[in-house]
């Protein structure tokens, strides 16, 4: 059966690829802003659920669909995509005083039974102290934009400040390999 990768996240293909799926992209090309909810695991599955309504009309042969969305949680403020480079360094400053806690859901669908399964995963990150100089080397990236909470675990310059992880590298990058595999496995 065929697989649909419904984002343009860099990160999400490299995880689906080192495990071993061969898959095709769609980009999903909804307004996310348009979608709103105070609960952090409740928004990112609203999210990822219309992106997947969004591309399931292009869809004409038995498919395998994943779609994911992602938000970070930290000191109680919901994180999404920072709206500059500003922003983006106002998030990094904010992780050096508390945990960045990443809210990932993943929505598998299967066109052939027409099954779609919902799951969120979370991780946290714990960031060493960064200076001002290198945060805002890090936040003038134009991918800084692009991933929510404003930064990417591939992001050499970042990689030496990270302290901790709890959870999954791939959670925190966007697409959690042991729920999306056992999402797949439920709609089969």
């Amino acid at each position: 059966m065929k697989i649909i990768l419904g984002s343009k996240s860099p990160g999400r293909k490299q995880i689906l690829t080192k495990i071993g799926y061969e898959f095709t992209i769609i980009d999903p090309n909804i307004d996310e802003k348009a979608i709103r909810n105070d609960d952090p695991e409740q928004l990112v599955s609203a999210l990822a659920k219309a992106k997947a309504q969004a591309i399931l009309p292009k869809i004409n042969e038995p498919t395998i669909l994943i779609t994911s969305d992602q938000v970070v949680r930290c000191n109680g403020k919901i994180l999404e995509k920072p709206k500059d480079q500003n922003e983006a360094r106002e998030f990094l400053q904010m992780y050096m005083q508390h945990p960045a806690e990443t809210i990932t859901a993943v929505t598998v669908t299967n066109t052939l039974n027409k099954k779609q399964e919902t799951g969120v995963d979370t991780a946290k990150i714990w960031f060493r102290p960064i200076s001002e100089t290198m945060i805002k080397k890090i936040a003038s990236q134009e991918y800084v934009v692009h991933c929510a909470g404003g930064f990417s675990l591939g992001d050499p310059m970042l990689k030496k400040y990270i302290a901790k992880i709890d959870g999954t590298p791939e959670s925190i990058t966007g697409l959690p390999i042991e729920l999306t595999q056992r999402l797949i496995l439920r709609v089969a």
